[in-house]
């Protein structure tokens, strides 16, 4: 089991996404008002506390939760290890695994904050299953 840290969003592709105190998941579509959400196999976007972790100790620092373009950061789960199909209650929603990591695509905002992203290896995507709420500290369980 993990736990929700956050939930972030943003309006526009490519820049960082900003917190927000609780998200709408739409069944077959994502997170309301996301600019990634839509009827395809990434509608949303997560990315441990872990990862982070793995960022900071390279010594890049003032990273905060959304740097990466994760929907939802959590805690307590290695992601990119659950294999495509693993299906997970996150909050209300049920949501299947659909893509480990991915290619990054230059120019993005993170990349050049940051300099390296740790996305294209260790977020992951789903799509949303059944709808809901999620908000931080929800608990996150592998189904």
């Amino acid at each position: 089991m993990g736990k929700v840290l956050d939930i972030n969003i943003s309006e526009k592709k490519g820049v960082i996404k900003k917190p927000i105190e609780e998200g709408i998941f739409i069944e077959d579509f994502g997170l309301e008002g996301d600019a990634h959400a839509g009827k395809w196999h990434r509608q949303v976007s997560l990315l441990g506390i872990e990862s982070f972790n793995k960022m900071k100790e390279l010594g890049i620092e003032g990273l905060e939760h959304g740097n990466f373009a994760e929907n939802i950061t959590t805690e307590g789960i290695i992601l990119y290890e659950l294999p495509v199909g693993t299906r997970m209650k996150i909050g209300e929603t049920i949501q299947e695994v659909t893509q480990i990591g991915k290619e990054c695509h230059t120019g993005c905002a993170i990349a050049q904050k940051v300099g390296k992203c740790v996305m294209p290896k260790e977020g992951i995507f789903t799509k949303v299953i059944k709808g809901g709420a999620v908000k931080p500290g929800d608990i996150i369980e592998v189904l």
